[in-house]
């Protein structure tokens, strides 16, 4: 860990996204300030800490890379960490932005604004690992509290996290939820969906629909 302070330090950043990520660790209450007695969180403009380019032992980054200059940060964020973590859906797959790679975005920015020449926009929304090494990805829009704090507390530790490699069909069973495939009829992507989440959407009689990612799918290739 960081040999300039007796304590491991945290940053957490973000690129677009709607907080949502940011907020999972804002909620987690008294976890986070259990957290905040074991760590030092030197940038988390969330939280109010400003220190983007400080060199961290864990980097958190939710959101996906969208403009030339997101390029530009994502390569500080890793060149100023030891561990980079990405944290939900956007950062890990693209999130919502990614569905106007499905589209010809030029032609959205000539309908919609009067001057687009001058938007900063790449030709597609990127997940952080097209561009950078990932150290380790947890999916979930948003993701789950329980996973970042644990994460956490395993590489403080000098582990290497270990997730559920799991569907999220062994969630339901395990809390008694009625399948709402041969119940209802619903189509569900739990039996292709990595665990996480606990099967929130089944538990209220809807199918899921795979924020957690594809299943096998954990850690990120290096870029």
């Amino acid at each position: 860990m960081s040999q300039a302070n007796t304590r491991p330090t945290v940053a957490v950043h973000k690129f677009s996204s709607c907080d949502g990520c940011q907020l999972a660790f804002l909620n987690a209450g008294e976890a986070l300030l259990t957290l905040a007695e074991r760590v030092d969180i030197v940038h988390f403009a969330e939280a109010g800490m400003m220190a983007e380019e400080a060199l961290v032992d864990i980097a958190f980054v939710e959101g996906s890379l969208n403009t030339a200059h997101d390029l530009q940060r994502i390569r500080q964020v890793r060149a100023h960490s030891r561990y980079l973590i990405t944290i939900g859906a956007c950062a890990t797959a693209g999130g919502v932005q990614a569905l106007r790679n499905l589209h010809d975005g030029k032609g959205w920015h000539q309908a919609i604004y009067a001057h687009p020449e001058y938007l900063d926009s790449l030709a597609t929304a990127k997940p952080i690992a097209s561009q950078v090494k990932v150290d380790l990805e947890l999916w979930g829009c948003p993701v789950n509290t329980q996973q970042v704090m644990q994460a956490i507390s395993t590489l403080l530790h000098g582990a290497t996290p270990a997730l559920p490699q799991e569907k999220v069909c062994a969630e339901c069973k395990r809390r008694g939820n009625v399948c709402v495939v041969v119940a209802q009829g619903q189509a569900c992507l739990g039996p292709s969906t990595h665990a996480g989440c606990g099967a929130i959407c089944p538990a209220f009689g809807r199918g899921c629909y795979g924020c957690y990612g594809p299943q096998g799918v954990i850690y990120a290739g290096a870029a």
